[in-house]
């Protein structure tokens, strides 16, 4: 590759990384208070839609990123609900929070929006860096990519409120005996996992495509589950997982637009699938050397030994 080439894929992999870095981050905070949240991509769904929703009818591209995390917020409380509270099945839960995401942005797409073949028109976006010949790079989702990962590992290494919370993903019964709520603090886990999740799947209308698509977001969820496990429960982890996934995004961006040499040769679809079997791949020969929390997916029951 030329350096332009290699400059240009930079880019795209700042470019892309964001919303499943955001909405992997989501997942660790989840899973480390004891939460399987299979339900990142109904979240997304969520929060891409709404953030649209929300840009399109107040002309605020921020305000429109406050929706999606509204959104994901509400989404995740529903998650809370169904696997704290009703002491669900968490990842039956998950699949619901999915499926309840498919069909009512679905119905709304066309009910409120009346988006002809499931795209809204442009929506506002926020603030890009514009790079000439190598792209825009959305400098407000990179930035929070960077930031929030670094902010969640040092809250839950080094404030008392992150180490309850580790502390509940591994041993509830624990932190009980300590007289701090199990429910709540994985409660609180769970909202800030559906906001981060939201936020990500804002960021795909606001930082990136400029409209709505609805096959949002496209598998993004699951690609940040995978990240979750590729990371070790870990922030950073996560986040660097993200980062080799939107590699792989931008490496199919870049080849599929060269048009000559062996790009040429290569069918179009293999690229599109290129992000997916990456994961999976990386996922065969890493997921058995990755141990997740001790308690994560353990329903909290408080008379139970």
């Amino acid at each position: 590759m030329t350096h332009s080439t290699l400059a240009s894929l930079l880019v795209s992999i700042l470019a892309y990384a964001p919303p499943v870095a955001l909405a992997a981050l989501g997942g660790v905070l989840s899973e480390r208070a004891g939460v399987i949240n299979i339900g990142l991509e109904g979240m997304m769904r969520f929060g891409a839609f709404f953030g649209a929703w929300g840009a399109l009818a107040t002309g605020s591209a921020w305000w429109g990123l406050g929706a999606g995390a509204a959104a994901g917020l509400a989404s995740g409380a529903l998650l809370a609900a169904l696997a704290l509270w009703a002491r669900a099945d968490q990842i039956v839960a998950g699949v619901a929070v999915n499926l309840l995401a498919l069909g009512v942005v679905t119905f709304l797409l066309e009910w409120a929006l009346g988006a002809d073949g499931g795209i809204t028109g442009p929506v506002p976006m926020l603030p890009a860096l514009a790079l000439g010949p190598l792209g825009r790079l959305p400098a407000v989702a990179t930035g929070a990519m960077l930031l929030l990962p670094a902010a969640a590992g040092l809250f839950l290494r080094a404030t008392p409120w992150g180490l309850r919370w580790r502390a509940v993903g591994e041993n509830p019964r624990a932190v009980a005996a300590a007289g701090a709520s199990v429910v709540r603090l994985r409660g609180a886990a769970v909202l800030a996992s559906g906001a981060l999740a939201g936020l990500g799947g804002a960021l795909l209308p606001l930082a990136l495509l400029g409209r709505f698509e609805d096959r949002m977001p496209a598998g993004q969820g699951f690609i940040a589950l995978a990240a979750v496990v590729f990371g070790k429960w870990t922030p950073l982890g996560a986040l660097g997982a993200a980062i080799f996934f939107a590699g792989s995004e931008g490496l199919q961006i870049e080849l599929s637009s060269g048009g000559a040499g062996l790009a040429s040769s290569i069918p179009r679809g293999f690229f599109l699938a290129l992000p997916y079997l990456l994961t999976l791949l990386a996922l065969a020969g890493f997921v058995g050397k990755a141990v997740p929390p001790a308690a994560d997916g353990v329903p909290w029951d408080p008379e139970g030994r």
